[in-house]
């Protein structure tokens, strides 16, 4: 039987059985299709198509792939992805506790003999990771930012490139004028081991990079090797780690946010609000430069409007009206 129809019924199953409301059982199914697209997506990964002379990885259907026969192996894959992107452990339960109740489902209609998820150890609680913002809070924290200050213009740009795109502080302040692709929407970003990937970058993002190009940048006087810096401090040169940390806790407070927050926070709530806005797990590990990508011949052969879709329809930031 196809997934989508297994889903259809279990989606009856959990509104008129059990009671659930529309909202609730549609959280429910959305588990599921998250798994489902996330093991189709490692099959499709890890068979390669030859052709021409290279290697195209290829597109896979979580349609396809048969429910009732994912293993706890997969399972325990599925949740370790989850963690190395960063998704808070409060999402992680909710998704596990979903994705067992499907297969208690499935246990119930006899399609399953040996239910996999019996054993699935639930995320640590406790156990120490970055906080994720509300998307609520990082327009606070937007919202807080001094646009009438030298600096306010850059800072808003910074915090708009940090969540929108999912950068690491060193990639942030690496960044150039030449990897912005302003009619593509997409940057180019330098890596763990000098690894470039290419990274959508919104609407909003990019038209506050402008501003800070057209408003303080382009006035400044740049320090030699600095030219093709992005983001300069006020004596034109490389902002440091440390600077990027001071604004971001220095904006949380004004925001009136008293979580445990720094720059990584932001690559965290980028991860997490993509996920729960629906976005697809291998194309956030590729925006978050999780997997290794070697050259740039690689970025051929990305269906390029299939991944930018996948964040710029799916990020809460390129939701919001400009103004």
């Amino acid at each position: 039987m196809l997934t989508s129809k297994i889903l259809a019924r279990y989606d009856a199953y959990l509104r008129i059985e059990k009671g659930l409301s529309a909202n609730t059982a549609a959280s429910y199914c959305h588990d599921v299709d998250h798994l489902q697209r996330f093991i189709a997506a490692s099959h499709s990964h890890s068979s390669k198509i030859e052709g021409n002379g290279e290697s195209v990885i290829a597109s896979g259907d979580g349609d396809d792939i048969d429910i009732t026969t994912i293993t706890r192996q997969q399972l325990e894959q599925f949740l370790c992805t989850l963690h190395d992107l960063g998704i808070s452990p409060r999402s992680q339960a909710r998704m596990i506790s979903g994705i067992k109740s499907f297969y208690k489902y499935l246990e119930m209609e006899g399609l399953i003999t040996v239910n996999p998820t019996t054993l699935l150890p639930a995320p640590r609680m406790g156990q120490h990771l970055p906080e994720v913002l509300t998307v609520a809070e990082i327009d606070s924290m937007i919202e807080a930012i001094d646009l009438s200050h030298q600096q306010g213009q850059r800072n808003r740009a910074i915090i708009e490139v940090l969540y929108g795109c999912g950068l690491r502080v060193s990639e942030l302040i690496d960044l150039r004028l030449s990897q912005l692709f302003p009619q593509d929407e997409y940057i180019v970003v330098v890596g763990k081991g000098d690894k470039q990937r290419l990274v959508p970058i919104s609407q909003e993002a990019l038209r506050q990079v402008d501003l800070y190009i057209e408003q303080t940048r382009s006035n400044q006087v740049v320090r030699r090797g600095c030219e093709d810096i992005l983001f300069l401090n006020r004596r034109g040169a490389k902002l440091s780690r440390v600077m990027i940390f001071n604004i971001v806790k220095q904006l949380c407070q004004l925001a009136g946010i008293r979580k445990n927050v720094s720059p990584h926070t932001l690559r965290h709530s980028f991860a997490t609000h993509l996920l729960e806005g629906g976005a697809n797990l291998r194309a956030i590990q590729q925006m978050l430069g999780h997997e290794s990508i070697a050259t740039t011949q690689i970025y051929v052969h990305i269906d390029r409007s299939t991944l930018r879709n996948e964040i710029l329809n799916h990020h809460p930031r390129n939701k919001k009206k400009q103004y």
